[in-house]
């Protein structure tokens, strides 16, 4: 599956600096927050990129491109920055929620057994399916879908309800997404972190990782 994914050069030509680095993760034991989870929030919380940080105004630019208003509808790790406490969620959601706002980058976390499909990163036609929480994409607007339909509107801002990551969660994507000037060994630090963490989760956690851009 993880060979599969792919982003649409559509997203590429409007954001070259773009990459995503994906990984999955497969026989993970999740379950509530615990006190181990609200640590990390807690250290994570108190290690947070600053919202001026050029890493997450990069991601402003990056919606304003597409026709977005980042002030209306913000970039996860913006989103994430400004909730502090960090909400707890369960074990998964805490680890990659802590990874974000340590690193200053969005990161996506989908329950891989209800995906149909690849996923891949386009800009949108307009009448791809969406849950009526999520609301219609406009058009040229960039979202991540499967076969079935959008599973997360405007690039990161807000995921589907279909394949959120849920306690009884055992196989996940994640998605590490990347723009200048967060550079590629930053994203690679993110990415061990986010194994290391799901690896006290689930001491027999398989993971896969796979840089596309």
């Amino acid at each position: 599956m993880i060979d599969d994914i792919r982003v649409d050069p559509a997203v590429t030509a409007l954001r070259p600096d773009f990459a995503v680095l994906v990984i999955t993760a497969y026989g993970l034991a999740n379950g509530p927050s615990d006190d181990r989870s609200r640590a990390w929030l807690a250290d994570a919380a108190a290690a947070a990129t600053p919202l001026d940080d050029p890493r997450i105004e990069a991601w402003r630019a990056a919606y304003r491109a597409f026709g977005a208003k980042p002030q209306r509808t913000r970039p996860s790790v913006d989103a994430l920055v400004r909730r502090m406490p960090l909400p707890e969620i369960n074990l998964v959601v805490d680890a990659y929620n802590s990874v974000s706002v340590r690193h200053g980058l969005p990161i996506g976390g989908e329950d891989l057994r209800r995906y149909e499909g690849a996923a891949r990163l386009v800009r949108a036609a307009g009448d791809e399916p969406s849950e009526e929480a999520l609301g219609e994409p406009e058009i040229g607007e960039v979202v991540w879908r499967d076969d079935a339909g959008i599973t997360c509107r405007r690039w990161n801002w807000r995921q589907c309800v279909r394949t959120r990551i849920t306690e009884e969660t055992a196989d996940a994507l994640f998605l590490l997404e990347r723009l200048e000037p967060l550079g590629h060994d930053e994203l690679r630090a993110a990415g061990d972190d986010l194994g290391r963490l799901l690896a006290e989760i689930s001491p027999a956690v398989r993971v896969e990782t796979r840089l596309i851009g």
